[in-house]
């Protein structure tokens, strides 16, 4: 089967989301899971969707490549390098069993946080791309099921240095063994890619600096030793702000001053300590 007809709208194995849903695709929440799909398919999936459902939910490279497919139709996937990294890194190793991997949705990981939605994950990669270039340092925060991390660890290759790091040990371990049935295996095990358990709003010093930084959790301002530890020539791509988020993007000159743009209206988990994290849990 080929890439193309496994993501056309006309297939009915794919869920392709309504011109409404993807005029907002960016705007999605990253939190809400159970709403975005309530206010996109009338808060039940009828028979034709839980077929689609099911069928998804099973991991294989060649469904993973259709999902890639689907985000360059709709104009998240722009370049090759991108697309190249998310084809190799399967992501259905990195969702709890019983979800839909390659559906274009959020997905809880346990520990009241969730793996972003494809989309998201294109999108943060687009914009870092530049920024995780062979023998770079990339820090991910809120690494999570550890699948961002396994993309950065897969650019900047064996002699670069991709960090992880999340405040849930469990997560840690987790994490760890979904990157060891990876294509980024090899990488843990040489020790270019290494997850920690600490509070991401600290960063993780030992690598610094990073060419790129990654916060896949929403802060009400950006952390100052996030901002230190960003390496002069680099990016940080970050949520921030509390129920209205904007995806920032924050570019670190040589003289070390900052320039900050807006990319979209986002809705992320809030990066906390691990006891608020955990409170409702």
């Amino acid at each position: 089967m080929s890439l193309a007809a496994a993501a056309s709208p006309s297939s009915s194995r794919f869920l392709l989301p309504s011109t409404a849903a993807r005029r907002r695709v960016l705007k999605e929440s990253d939190y809400d899971f159970e709403g975005w799909r309530a206010q996109e398919y009338g808060g039940e999936l009828g028979p034709a969707m839980s077929e689609a459902m099911q069928f998804w939910a099973e991991g294989s490279l060649e469904k993973n490549n259709a999902l890639v497919e689907y985000l360059k139709q709709y104009g998240v996937v722009r370049t090759d390098k991108v697309a190249e990294v998310m084809e190799t890194i399967d992501r259905a190793l990195f969702v709890p069993e019983g979800f839909t991997p390659y559906t274009d949705s959020p997905m809880p990981i346990g520990y009241n946080a969730t793996i972003s939605a494809p989309h998201m994950h294109a999108t943060c990669l687009e914009l870092l791309k530049d920024y995780l270039q062979p023998g770079m340092h990339a820090l991910d925060v809120g690494s999570g099921s550890g699948y961002l991390t396994a993309c950065f660890a897969m650019m900047v290759g064996p002699e670069g240095r991709a960090v992880g790091i999340e405040h849930i040990p469990e997560l840690v371990v987790a994490s760890t063994e979904n990157v060891e049935r990876s294509a980024a295996a090899a990488l843990m095990k040489d020790g270019s890619l290494s997850f920690h358990v600490s509070d991401g709003r600290l960063g993780w010093p030992d690598a610094a600096p990073y060419d790129a930084i990654h916060v896949g959790a929403a802060a009400p301002e950006i952390p100052r030793p996030l901002l230190e530890q960003l390496k002069p020539g680099g990016r940080m791509v970050i949520p921030v702000g509390t129920y209205s988020q904007d995806l920032q993007v924050i570019d670190k000159s040589a003289d070390g001053s900052t320039s900050v743009r807006n990319d979209a209206s986002v809705r992320y988990v809030p990066l906390t300590s691990r006891s608020a994290q955990l409170q409702d849990s």
